[in-house]
């Protein structure tokens, strides 16, 4: 049996393969290990996973997450380890969320995968690893065409009246909003980027309007410019996974259409492809 694990900052999801069919599916909180130390992960984890997996013949893990930078990894290992001390466990392998959208994504495939969520990354992937990485740099100073900086985008257009009018009124007040309540969200509460990020349906709903359809567009644009076109893009094809990369796809498609640039496939989570990616490498394996 093989146990993938899907881990952003905000939930990990958990998913047990035999033979390449998930028999079971388990969700536990974010572990992103430069919010949550190795003992908090572990105890958690302890109460929530453990039990479900006693007595299974457990072979590998494979932990992919926000945050799990090298120099992280051993944390995110060692809470594992210390969760499952009881339970048989061969291997325990530890890889970037990145890691995970290019293994769903491209499969053994050579490609260029870019995840579109809270924040944006991209990469070129040879089929097994990543070789390739332009820096996010976050949403101040990067992470173009994500929720975080569509949120910023549209509040400094909405604030300084560049929307189309009446928007600006309805956005106020379908939100709950005042100019001083976003100011402080934004300047002085904690995770103002998961507060931008919120703002992403919102937009969705009204991506008819002009204004709207423009930030969007032109934010994708910049990604496009500013990462994937870095890459080798004209030889290769762009997969997406992510909740504003899915939910925006046809504004995406337009966007790489402009720039004469192929899509793959996107999709909103990586795990389905995680499964057949670690499906198909057991395979591989057993017949080397």
């Amino acid at each position: 049996m093989i146990l993938l694990a899907d881990g952003g900052s905000t939930k990990v999801d958990w998913c047990l393969l035999d033979q390449g069919k998930q028999v079971k599916q388990l969700y536990t909180k974010g572990a992103n290990p430069f919010f949550r130390n190795r003992e908090d992960i572990a105890e958690e984890l302890s109460i929530k996973l453990a039990p479900e997996l006693k007595d299974l013949p457990i072979g590998e893990i494979w932990f992919y997450g926000a945050g799990c930078v090298p120099e992280k990894q051993d944390q995110i290992r060692g809470a594992i380890q210390d969760t499952l001390s009881g339970i048989r466990v061969s291997q325990i392998h530890v890889g970037s969320d990145l890691l995970a959208a290019a293994r769903g994504l491209c499969k053994h495939q050579k490609g260029i995968a870019c995840i579109i969520g809270t924040g944006s990354n991209s990469c070129y992937y040879d089929g097994e690893e990543i070789r390739k990485n332009i820096s996010p740099l976050g949403y101040i100073l990067g992470d173009e065409g994500s929720g975080a900086v569509l949120g910023r985008l549209f509040l400094g257009a909405c604030l300084k009246n560049q929307l189309t009018p009446g928007l600006k009124e309805l956005f106020l007040k379908e939100m709950d909003l005042t100019q001083s309540e976003i100011l402080d969200r934004v300047y002085k509460q904690p995770m103002p980027n998961r507060f931008l990020a919120s703002l992403s349906p919102f937009l969705l709903r009204y991506i008819g309007d002009q204004s709207v359809y423009g930030i969007v567009y032109s934010a994708f644009i910049d990604f496009f410019k500013k990462n994937v076109m870095q890459y080798d893009y004209k030889n290769l094809s762009v997969s997406f996974t992510g909740s504003v990369a899915f939910h925006f796809q046809s504004v995406l498609k337009e966007a790489a259409a402009g720039l004469n640039t192929r899509i793959g496939v996107i999709t909103q989570s990586p795990m389905e492809g995680l499964i057949q990616y670690h499906s198909t490498l057991k395979k591989q394996k057993d017949v080397l």
